[in-house]
Parts: structure tokens; sequence; C-alpha cells
């Protein structure tokens, strides 16, 4: 474990490969990250109640309680960013790992100073904070208020990550812009992402599941084929 008065960030690693978490470890330090590192899930999600990290790096593979578990345990009580490291034949669990909470994935091997830049492009990512104007918003059923980043559906309150939230938010405020993935990607993650550009169709499939949004009827959130999504008027 790490520290530093003048840290970018605290980030927590829950990563059972001592070699992988010693590297995680190191570099992270050295590029001014505060940096906790815990080898299982149980301890992982103490750690995350104690610290209440800004990032969260957080192994598919752990002993015990693997890390969709942990993913959809710790979506209950924070909403710190998650990069899923995962191994490269496991894109199912990748899939059901965005699914429960996750924000994004990288693939084993990969490089130390890859893993920084996504982790410094997650806090990086712009926040919409809101303002006295930034009143609600209004498709249907659905009733989106930015300054409170709160959602409901039938005046039912809607539990939506930051990446879900912050998807919803960008398409609502522009109702009639039809996003494609790379520019809907820019507006979320901000212009230094770089990664899979269909990370996004999981998250809008989790984002509509949420809303009770049935894809072919599309009330809130619209396909269009080939290019990207808008946001429906809620009929």
């Amino acid at each position: 474990m790490s520290q530093s008065a003048h840290a970018r960030g605290q980030i927590l690693v829950v990563e059972d490969d001592p070699a992988i978490a010693h590297l995680l470890d190191a570099y992270l330090s050295r590029e001014g990250f505060d940096v906790r590192v815990v080898g299982d899930g149980e301890a992982g999600l103490e750690q995350a109640r104690r610290v209440r990290p800004d990032v969260v790096l957080l192994d598919l593979m752990l002993p015990g309680i693997d890390g969709i578990e942990v993913c959809r345990r710790l979506r209950t009580f924070s909403d710190a960013y998650v990069l899923m490291l995962t191994a490269r034949g496991e894109e199912v669990d990748r899939v059901i790992g965005l699914s429960v909470g996750a924000d994004d994935y990288v693939v084993k091997p990969f490089s130390p100073r890859e893993l920084s830049a996504r982790v410094q492009a997650m806090l990086r990512r712009p926040r919409q904070d809101g303002t006295p104007s930034d009143g609600p918003r209004r498709f249907g059923a659905l009733v989106i208020k930015p300054a409170a980043r709160e959602v409901r559906v039938d005046q039912e309150l809607v539990n939506l990550t930051r990446t879900e939230f912050d998807i919803l938010e960008t398409l609502s405020a522009r109702p009639q812009q039809v996003f494609e993935r790379r520019l809907l990607l820019e507006q979320v993650w901000g212009g230094d992402w770089f990664g899979d550009d269909h990370v996004i169709d999981v998250h809008v499939a989790n984002l509509r599941r949420k809303l009770g949004d049935d894809p072919a009827a599309a009330r809130y959130v619209r396909t269009v084929r080939g290019v990207g999504y808008r946001m429906g008027d809620g009929t």
C-alpha cells in the first residue's frame, strides 16, 4: 500500500495475483495515485466501505466471491468507477460485469501505462453538476432531474450507475440529435477515450432494462440503425 499527500485519486486494487497487484501498486503510486491493494473480494468490499475510493480495479476471477458478485455488492453503497480486469477469453463474463455496474474493462495482459491512462480518463470525465436552470426533463413517464442526478419512471426512483446516468443525461440534453457511438463515448468519457466502442451498447442495454424500456418500443432510448442512439419522446 502506498499513499501520497498530493494523490491524484484514491485507487483500490482487488487482485489475487501478487505479481500483478505489486505491478499496479508500484506503477500507479509512481503516477501519483493513493493506492490500496487487497487480494480477495471480501477484503475489497471492506476497504471500499472504509476508504471510499474514486476507482476500483477489480479482477474478475477472485478466490471466494468473484469479481461480478463483488461489483454487484459494491454498487449497493458506492458510485466509484469500476474497471474490471479480465482474461482474454472471458467475453461473456465481461458483459455480465458491465451489467452489474462495472464502467469498463481491460483485458489481460495489459500494459500498466494503458491501464493508468484508462484510470486517468475516468477521473477526467466531465461531470454534469447541474445548475438551478437545469429543470426536470420529461419524456412521457420518464423524468430526469440533472441537478439532482435523479431519474424516475412513473414517479418511481430508478437507481442508475454514474455511466448509465451520464449517457441518459447526454441524450436527453439534446433529444433531437442522433449520437454516433464514438460521439456518445466522447461526451460521456471525455475526448481521450480509447477502447471498444461497443461497450456503449452494453450500458445502453442496462439503462433500457432499468427504465423498463422495451427495445422494440424504444420509448426513451432509440437505436438509429448503423449510426447510434437518440432520445425517444416517451410514447
